[in-house]
């Protein structure tokens, strides 16, 4: 192993922009099983499919629809 090494040649990674950010969110226990559901059958992990509906969301600008009972 090197004492250093040179990065002034080195590029920014172009896959930095789509790297995933973690957080905390609320879901009813309901959602989480349906969406775990239909991964299974997909044979993907439940967190995978959810980010997968809501990016497919975002870039159609889809606008949640509020209904209060």
């Amino acid at each position: 192993m090197k004492k250093e090494y040179d990065f002034s040649n080195s590029m920014k990674n172009p896959y930095a922009r789509m790297l995933k950010k973690q957080i905390t969110i609320r879901i009813d226990e309901d959602t989480i099983l349906y969406f775990k559901k239909i991964a299974k059958a997909q044979g993907m992990p439940y967190q995978s499919l959810i980010n997968s509906y809501l990016s497919a969301c975002a870039r159609k600008h889809m606008q949640p629809e509020m209904i209060w009972k």
